[in-house]
């Protein structure tokens, strides 16, 4: 068993290294590191654990205190080549050492609040992969303030950035992913466990740096496989919160976007999903159904994957993040404009982000290398499901909230629902449209404890595809309510 595990975690790790040597191919990193870890996971033959490691014994937050170099005032950005005028908010960005020994820093960005930043929460935004860039995706093609031109050298700015609601905070994490590094090479052989050491060894320390954000509400959002990171750090700091009840880190709730939650409703839900929007015929899906079993425990049969073969097969060519979005650099996309998000917008950020004047500005080390969107990681350990955690958080009082967008291809609003269908929480808000200008921005459901909103027509990237309607959502979720009715 031990050989098998080197060879599949050897297979992985030539993945990702191909990643970096193809730019676009690792843009669509963030689907294909995916892909390739399910089918891993699916053969049964994957380094990748069932479950975590035993938990450690509990440390003080005190002895997560690492030091650092430099401070806040060296970390602030004066302006970002190519930036346009009328920017009106404080931006940051650089390193916070979470162990000194190995010389492992993650990189941050921080874009402040642009009404009223020191009454406004913090929100850490993570991106998912596992090994995808949270500032490159997260910042500069989704919520981030700015979106990079055609161009790959100015920048715009996004009107519907989430720092107009809050202070947000991009982290890179593990070290290996874009401009996170470490001077260990074994740091790259990672997985969920030391990840979220690592985020919270960061978050203790970058408050020390930021000193103004200690205490403040503080909310956790991501995206994709951050849908373990984001609960999976919640647990820890409220562990911690238990024994240390001033800890400086005052978590109010966490949100999770088309995650990875549950690996047997995101394998049922995801067949569900193409069916039922045409894109496999009633034999394929039924085949599917007939044979194939996706609970954790189940060993399927040969007919069950020559019946998923079929069904992948014929979803090459259509976008993943996105089931009706033009695939980049494809005829359609030169002979149509673009409406909307432009699937290219990776190149550009690509483009932007390894520019020697950027990274400059973003005080970026001298690291051994590029910045990528996917990669620098081979992961260890990962459960197949994290919905215990979620119904833990559930019952801590802290707010919890799961939200798809309606068209994204490679984790379906019908993964979520199916994922929430397992909690089996009673309704307590049934199912309603929600609005924005005007117009049904999604659908809503409270249950108890936990709240789900779909967002309409928004893909993978959810604020890329619709960022009026996901600011909408994400207000209301940092407010307490509920997306709105109709007036």
């Amino acid at each position: 068993m031990g050989s098998k595990k080197m060879k599949v975690s050897s297979v992985l790790s030539v993945f990702l290294i191909l990643c970096y040597l193809v730019a676009q191919q690792c843009y669509a990193g963030e689907v294909d590191v995916l892909r390739e870890f399910l089918k891993y996971r699916r053969a049964k033959t994957s380094v990748i654990n069932q479950g975590l490691a035993p938990a450690e014994k509990h440390r003080s937050v005190s002895e997560f205190v690492v030091p650092q170099v430099g401070s806040k005032e060296d970390d602030k950005i004066s302006a970002l080549p190519g930036q346009p005028s009328g920017v009106n908010f404080d931006q940051y960005s650089g390193y916070v050492t979470v162990d000194a020994n190995a010389g492992r820093a993650l990189f941050y960005y921080l874009a402040e609040s642009s009404h009223e930043p020191t009454t406004k929460p913090l929100v850490l935004w993570l991106n998912g992969g596992p090994g995808c860039s949270s500032f490159g995706n997260g910042g500069m093609v989704e919520l981030g303030p700015f979106r990079v031109n055609k161009d790959g050298k100015t920048l715009w700015l996004n009107p519907f950035a989430w720092n107009n609601a809050a202070n947000v905070l991009f982290l890179e994490s593990p070290a290996g992913v874009g401009f996170s590094y470490s001077n260990t090479s074994s740091d790259y052989t990672t997985g969920d466990e030391k990840t979220k050491k690592d985020s919270f060894t960061f978050l203790v320390n970058w408050m020390e740096k930021f000193p103004e954000y200690k205490h403040r509400d503080f909310y956790i959002i991501g995206e994709s496989y951050a849908g373990h990171y984001v609960p999976q750090l919640a647990q820890l700091i409220l562990s911690h919160k238990k024994s240390e009840p001033n800890l400086v880190i005052n978590l109010q709730g966490i949100a999770t976007g088309n995650a990875r939650l549950d690996d047997e409703a995101m394998s049922r839900g995801t067949y569900d999903f193409y069916w039922t929007h045409a894109l496999i015929s009633d034999e394929v899906h039924g085949g599917i159904v007939s044979n194939c079993n996706f609970s954790a425990e189940a060993s399927n049969s040969e007919a069950c994957y020559e019946y998923i073969a079929q069904a992948d097969s014929s979803q090459a060519n259509i976008y993943d993040y996105n089931t009706y979005s033009q695939l980049c650099n494809s005829s359609a996309y030169f002979a149509h404009p673009i409406d909307g998000f432009d699937p290219c917008s990776a190149d550009y950020v690509f483009n932007y982000l390894n520019t020697a004047e950027v990274q400059k500005a973003l005080n970026v080390r001298d690291i051994p290398h590029s910045w990528y969107s996917c990669g620098g990681v081979s992961w260890q350990d990962s459960p197949d499901t994290v919905l215990p955690i979620i119904q833990e958080l559930m019952q801590s009082g802290i707010r919890v909230w799961i939200y798809s967008g309606d068209v994204d291809h490679i984790l379906s609003v019908t993964t979520s629902r199916y994922a929430i269908d397992k909690i089996k929480t009673p309704v307590k808000t049934p199912w309603y449209p929600w609005f924005f200008q005007g117009e049904v921005g999604g659908y809503a459901v409270e249950y108890q404890n936990l709240t789900f909103v779909t967002v309409r027509g928004a893909g993978h990237f959810v604020p890329s595809y619709q960022p009026g309607r996901a600011l909408t959502m994400f207000s209301s979720f940092i407010n307490g309510t509920l997306p709105p009715r109709l007036r």
